[in-house]
């Protein structure tokens, strides 16, 4: 069922753009391609001298025979000039090797870095809808393949094209009727090799979304293999992961099958070619025999014509047996590339180069007006949401799971736009400002602590590299992580990885030290201290404090301890404001809020998540 599905999503359009954009890629370095195109014509075209060279080598021999005579000088020079012939025509080939490879490197490089920069341009609702593993297969698995296979490609169809050609012209100068069955059997040969590597197209464009599609399923057992322990969710996992490996394993069998069948049917043809000149070769050389007049030599000269057409077609089959096999192999570079260049394709966040509106003076002051906002338009979750946040208010946002909390805060970072209304700072609409700008306003933790391979150090000034070490050390000093860090090998200097030993409320901790030493005018808390105890959120509570003294600051938290002294609390639910008020304004309502605050406090009232 699944195999269906991705074949569905298969488009010979997108292929078929995809390949004149492969030669595009490639095409960047014109003048190194046109290099290593003449090197293939040169070492191509001494490599097919040499079999030339051998027959006159051969005719000297068979007319030994008859005369009596051997003249060695010439023999001697005719072996060293064949010689010289395969030797230069294998450097060169080697040197269009290193060209094209050199080539083939630079450019995946440059299409490594296109999808890099594709990356940081996607709106954040095409992650929202695609499986980390399916995006990240498009930069590994699919630009492996093909660069892989564009090397492999070029390095052999140009000199396996000039190899095709040469050996015709050179059977036709030879003798035409020798000639004139290698030019009926090619036409049978290329029109069953097209049907061949037509047929293996669609299955390799479904090999290659079916791989992507394993991908992910590996990456989400990898990064959730606790959670499959604890529910006893591995054998179902692999049931699931079975599913998408047998479908990937038929993929992968029709692709292979189709690809590799090519070159036996190659190979029959050539041989079939093989013997059919020798057969008439020798007709002709028999021939020549019975008619009368006949010399010896000219007997001879034949059967060093016919010995040499026999080793020219036996060239033949293996050029054409490369093209069956590169042409097979272009059909993946092609399902690779279609589905990069469908990844390029996507729409970028709109481009806001024109906009240069800035804050003069940043105090604080936060509106949202009227704003109504759905994930999907005809789903509207938030729908009439007005507030105003004042300088210095610490503005708490709590409500039941989907009530638009953290919406509002992807809101105002500009993550998503509003579907109307407006957001307001400082009396300007930031849909007139910058996405980056705006985002820069705000220092932000979140409840998923985001920390990459490096230095404790690096992670810290990741907010802000210009800051000092010391300022680093105040924000760690504050958030209370100035101990375990230094007790880690080699302090801030320490490697942060999977075997660096912190806990989930340590990295937690360095998440908010970060937020600290980027120092924003504004704040953004996103359960921020989900991951601590309670008596380490005590510690944290009275950093964020003093953090947040002086800023503008949103919190989103269940633990309403956390929210409990602030200046404004939002009650949401369903996308609408229900409540707003301070901790004791809101008790004296005995509302909506009230039953959340009792139901965690007192054990009575409703149970929100």
């Amino acid at each position: 069922m699944a195999q269906n599905t991705v074949i569905n999503h298969y488009d010979k359009k997108s292929t078929g753009d995809a390949s004149s954009r492969i030669f595009a890629l490639v095409g960047r370095e014109k003048g190194k391609i046109v290099t290593g195109t003449v090197l293939s014509v040169i070492g191509t075209l001494l490599t097919l001298a040499a079999p030339l060279v051998l027959m006159f080598l051969s005719q000297e021999i068979l007319n030994f025979t008859t005369t009596g005579n051997m003249d060695w000088g010439l023999i001697g020079g005719l072996a060293a000039i064949a010689a010289v012939c395969f030797a230069l025509g294998g450097f060169f080939q080697c040197m269009q090797t290193f060209i094209v490879a050199g080539v083939v490197a630079r450019g995946t490089q440059h299409l490594r870095n296109q999808m890099t920069v594709k990356i940081n341009r996607l709106p954040l609702n095409y992650f929202d809808t695609r499986n980390t593993g399916d995006v990240l297969s498009y930069l590994t698995n699919d630009v492996d393949i093909l660069g892989a296979t564009l090397n492999q490609t070029l390095s052999t169809l140009i000199s396996s094209f000039v190899t095709v050609l040469g050996v015709l012209i050179i059977l036709f100068v030879l003798d035409w009727r020798i000639a004139l069955i290698a030019v009926i059997l090619l036409p049978i040969v290329l029109i069953i090799l097209s049907k061949v590597t037509g047929a293996s197209e669609q299955h390799f464009h479904t090999r290659s979304t079916l791989t992507a599609s394993v991908s992910a399923q590996a990456e989400e057992s990898y990064t959730g293999f606790n959670i499959l322990r604890v529910f006893n969710a591995s054998g179902r996992n692999l049931e699931k992961f079975a599913a998408k490996n047998y479908d990937l394993e038929k993929a992968m069998s029709k692709a292979d099958y189709y690809s590799g069948i090519s070159i036996p049917l190659m190979t029959f043809f050539g041989n079939i070619m093989f013997v059919v000149i020798a057969f008439v070769g020798g007709i002709i050389v028999a021939e020549i025999a019975k008619s009368s007049g006949s010399t010896p030599e000219q007997i001879n000269t034949y059967i060093a014509i016919t010995i040499a057409a026999v080793s020219y077609a036996d060239q033949l089959v293996s050029p054409i047996t490369q093209i069956a096999t590169g042409l097979a192999t272009l059909q993946q570079t092609k399902a690779a590339a279609a589905r990069i260049y469908e990844f390029l394709g996507e729409e970028n966040e709109p481009d806001e180069s024109h906009k240069t509106k800035t804050l003069d003076k940043i105090e604080g002051n936060i509106s949202f007006e009227h704003v109504r906002f759905g994930y999907n338009k005809d789903q509207v979750i938030v729908h009439d949401f007005s507030e105003i946040g004042k300088p210095g208010q610490k503005i708490a946002i709590v409500g039941p799971t989907g009530a638009g909390k953290t919406t509002m805060v992807n809101l105002l970072m500009r993550f998503y736009e509003t579907n109307s209304g407006a957001i307001k700072i400082e009396g300007v609409d930031t849909k007139e400002m910058k996405r980056g700008y705006v985002r820069s306003l705000f220092g932000m933790v979140l409840q998923d602590t985001w920390l990459f391979e490096g230095t404790i150090m690096e992670n810290l000034k990741y907010s802000r590299p210009d800051a000092t070490d010391e300022e680093v050390y105040e924000a760690c000093r504050a958030t209370h992580c100035d101990g375990f860090i230094r007790q880690q090998p080699g302090g801030y200097n320490a490697i942060l990885n999977d075997e660096c030993g912190l806990a989930n409320g340590q990295k937690q901790l360095l998440t908010i030290a970060r937020a600290m030493v980027q120092n924003a005018p504004m704040m953004i808390l996103d359960e921020a201290t989900s991951s601590v105890d309670t008596r380490t959120e005590l510690l944290i509570q009275e950093a964020m404090d003093n953090l947040m003294k002086g800023r503008t600051s949103f919190i989103i938290a269940h633990r309403l301890s956390t929210i409990k002294n602030s200046d404004l609390i939002i009650v949401m639910k369903d996308g609408d404001v229900l409540e707003t008020g301070n901790h004791d304004e809101l008790m004296k309502l005995d509302g909506f809020y009230a039953a959340l605050y009792n139901s965690q406090f007192t054990g009575k009232g409703p149970q929100f998540s």
